[in-house]
C-alpha cells in the first residue's frame, strides 16, 4: 500500500510555486527594463564580449568628442588663414591700383591697414588659446602693431613669439595628423614684403603723387613678393582644408563603429520584447496554476475530513 504524505505534497507544490514566482519576477524585470539582466553576473555567458565592446565604445566616444573639438579649431584656423591670404592679396591689389593710377599718396596707410589685418589673423584665439603660437598658447605670437615695428626689429624672426611645437591630433588608434601651424612659418614672407616697403619709405620718404620713376620701379618689384606670400598662405589654407576632410572621414568611420558596437551591446543586453512578454504571460499563468493547486491541496487535507 502506497502512503501519500500531506507534507511532501505541500513541499512539492510550494517549490513549484516559488519557481514560478521567480520566473515571473525575472520576466517582469526584463520587460520593465528591456534588459536581459541588471549586472555582469546576469550576462555571465557573454560577459567577455560585453566588456570588450564597452571598452571599444569608450574609445570611440573619446575620438568623437575630440573630433568635435578639433573640427571647431580647424574651422577657426581656416578663417584665420584665409584672412591672412586676403591681407596679402589686398596689399598687392593696393600697390597695383596705385601703379595703375600713378598716385601713391594713400598707399602707406592702406598697406598699414592690411598689415594690421594680417597680424590679427596670426593672433587669432580659439577657446582662449592662440592658434598659431605652438606650445605657448597663452602668448600672443605677433606683438608688432604697425609697419614701423618691422624695421625697428633686428630681423623678421624676432617679431614672432611662437615656439616650434606644432599641434598633433589623433583621429583614431593608428592615425594622427599635424593639425596646427606656426605664426612665423605662416607670416615670415608676408612680413618681409611689408618690411621692405616700410624700409623704402623710411629711406626715401613717403610715396608721392604722381610717383617718381624710382617709386614705380620699386613697387612693381614688390608685386611678386606679395603675390608669393599670398600663394604660400593659400597653400597653408588648403592643407588645413585637407585636414578638415580627413577629420570628417574619420568621424564618419567612428560614428559607423559606434552604431555597430551599439548593435553588439544591444544583442547581448537588450531583450526581445515580444519573447519577454510571452515569457511573462507564461510565468503568470504558471504562478496562478501553482497557487490553485496549493489551494486545492489545502482544502483536501485529512484534517478537513476529520473535522467534517
Amino acid at each position: 500500500m502506497t502512503r501519500v504524505a500531506t507534507a511532501n505534497s505541500y513541499s512539492t507544490v510550494l517549490a513549484d510555486l516559488m519557481r514560478a514566482q521567480s520566473r515571473q519576477q525575472e520576466a517582469n524585470q526584463q520587460v520593465s527594463s528591456q534588459k536581459t539582466a541588471s549586472d555582469l553576473k546576469g550576462f555571465s555567458r557573454h560577459a567577455e564580449t560585453l566588456l570588450a565592446a564597452r571598452s571599444v565604445q569608450t574609445r570611440v566616444e573619446g575620438f568623437l568628442e575630440q573630433g568635435k573639438v578639433l573640427t571647431a579649431r580647424l574651422e577657426a584656423q581656416d578663417l584665420a588663414l584665409n584672412q591672412a591670404a586676403d591681407s596679402a592679396q589686398g596689399a598687392r591689389q593696393a600697390i597695383a591700383e596705385a601703379l595703375a593710377a600713378g598716385r601713391a599718396d594713400a598707399l602707406a596707410g592702406e598697406l598699414n591697414s592690411w598689415f594690421g589685418s594680417a597680424t590679427e589673423a596670426f593672433n587669432t584665439r580659439h577657446g582662449g588659446r592662440y592658434l598659431f603660437a605652438g606650445g605657448q598658447i597663452d602668448t600672443k605670437p605677433v606683438a608688432a602693431e604697425g609697419l614701423a615695428d618691422l624695421t625697428a626689429a633686428p630681423d623678421i624672426g624676432s617679431l614672432f613669439s611662437n615656439d616650434g611645437l606644432k599641434p598633433v591630433s589623433r583621429l583614431d588608434e593608428s592615425t594622427t595628423i599635424e593639425s596646427g601651424f606656426l605664426a612665423d612659418e605662416l607670416g615670415g614672407d608676408l612680413f618681409e614684403a611689408f618690411r621692405q616697403v616700410q624700409a623704402y619709405i623710411e629711406a626715401n620718404g613717403d610715396f608721392s603723387s604722381p610717383m617718381t620713376e624710382a617709386q614705380t620701379t620699386f613697387l612693381q618689384g614688390m608685386l611678386d613678393d606679395f603675390d608669393a606670400a599670398r600663394v604660400g598662405l593659400t597653400e597653408q589654407a588648403a592643407r588645413n582644408g585637407l585636414n578638415q576632410n580627413r577629420l570628417d572621414t574619420a568621424l564618419e568611420r567612428q560614428e559607423a563603429r559606434g552604431v555597430m558596437l551599439q548593435g553588439v551591446v544591444a544583442n547581448v543586453t537588450e531583450v526581445d520584447m515580444a519573447e519577454a512578454i510571452t515569457r511573462l504571460q507564461q510565468a503568470q499563468t504558471a504562478v496562478q496554476a501553482s497557487a490553485q493547486v496549493f489551494a486545492t491541496l489545502r482544502d483536501s487535507s485529512l484534517l478537513n475530513l476529520l473535522r467534517g
